[in-house]
């Protein structure tokens, strides 16, 4: 099975749907990831202020992240960070698309449209044009993650709440999640941030008690063609 993340940054894959895409590739899965955004720039006071090298790392951040996952490969495209509203919206849709004829993905993960980051927003309504449901399309599956420090800040209450209907048993991964996640250097917290390890296993256990398991990751179920 061909399994494709839609993420707006280098980061989001791991703190969103690391383990189970770890837990996917131990199914015997192809995993794929795609990185829409830069992912630095607008950390900076000026946009232009990060340099060449410091985005090659962040790069370099993400393949080794991939590699303790066992990605098989990683797209990068490289929108302006926190700028895909400036961005045609065709433009990014058809980034999304142009993985569809090589990949052929069967599920698909992406971000949930009610998010703090506009970059993920913006995500959710391209991947989701991108795989719209027309004759031929291979995706059967699309499944939105959480982000730690963004989806959980959205306003909250109303229809764009996080409430997930699918639960994976991420046991056997979530180690796997936290190597990961300490390859993105530049994403390194202190707890209580939540994206500090802590953080992570405490997000994970409160889903998995839920369920009756001792780690899980959540999920949105977006669509599904049975």
């Amino acid at each position: 099975m061909n399994v494709l993340v839609v993420a707006a940054h280098p980061g989001d894959e791991v703190f969103g749907p690391g383990a189970t895409l770890a837990r996917h590739v131990l199914r015997g899965d192809k995993v794929y990831t795609s990185l829409l955004g830069e992912g630095i720039t607008s950390r900076r006071e000026e946009s232009d202020a990060a340099t060449t090298a410091e985005l090659i790392a962040l790069k370099q951040n993400a393949l080794e992240a991939a590699s303790i996952l066992g990605v098989d490969k990683t797209y990068f495209f490289d929108f302006g960070d926190n700028k895909f509203d400036a961005a045609p919206m065709l433009r990014i849709i058809k980034a999304i698309e142009s993985l569809k004829g090589e990949l052929k993905p069967e599920i698909v993960y992406t971000h949930h449209r009610g998010d703090l980051s506009m970059d993920h927003r913006i995500t959710f309504d391209a991947a989701l044009t991108a795989f719209r449901p027309m004759a031929g399309e291979t995706v059967r599956r699309i499944l939105s993650f959480s982000v730690p420090s963004s989806t959980e800040w959205y306003a909250p209450g109303g229809d764009a709440a996080f409430t997930p209907n699918v639960f994976v048993d991420v046991s056997a991964t979530f180690e796997k999640k936290l190597l990961a996640r300490k390859a993105y250097k530049s994403e390194v917290r202190e707890y209580p941030h939540p994206r500090s390890p802590e953080s992570l296993e405490a997000i994970a256990k409160v889903y998995g008690v839920a369920v009756g398991r001792t780690h899980v990751e959540p999920f949105m179920l977006v669509r599904e063609l049975m």
